[in-house]
């Protein structure tokens, strides 16, 4: 069996943990605390993960920091209109990569790029 596919017998629930983590980023659209929730998580759960999974939790950490980074700029320039664009740019990009990262983590594979900045 391939090293990046769960290994038979490996525990199944830290896949659970980072579903939720995803989960709790998309909950963040309306409910703001839950992203911070989530970034919690995924700093808890990396370190004792299988390495397929991470993957993931990188990719979480990443999503929440970069997330940060867009909302700042987008909220800084909401003044001067183009904060709108960038807010509704951060929106779509927030959904493509939870999405995306429930995919790989509902077929047990690691995430393909975790370092990406776009999706």
């Amino acid at each position: 069996m391939s090293e990046n596919r769960l290994v038979a017998g490996e525990d199944r629930s830290g896949g659970q943990s980072a579903k939720t983590v995803y989960i709790l980023y998309l909950g963040s659209v309306v409910l703001g605390i839950t992203g911070i929730i989530g970034v919690v998580m995924a700093y808890i759960y990396k370190d004792d993960a299988p390495d397929w999974l991470k993957s993931h939790y990188r990719f979480q950490v990443r999503t929440f920091w970069i997330g940060m980074l867009y909302l700042f700029v987008g909220c800084l320039l909401s003044s001067v209109l183009i904060g709108y664009l960038i807010l509704l740019l951060w929106l779509i990009w927030l959904i493509a990569r939870c999405i995306k990262g429930i995919k790989s983590l509902d077929q047990h594979q690691p995430h393909s790029n975790p370092t990406t900045w776009m999706f």
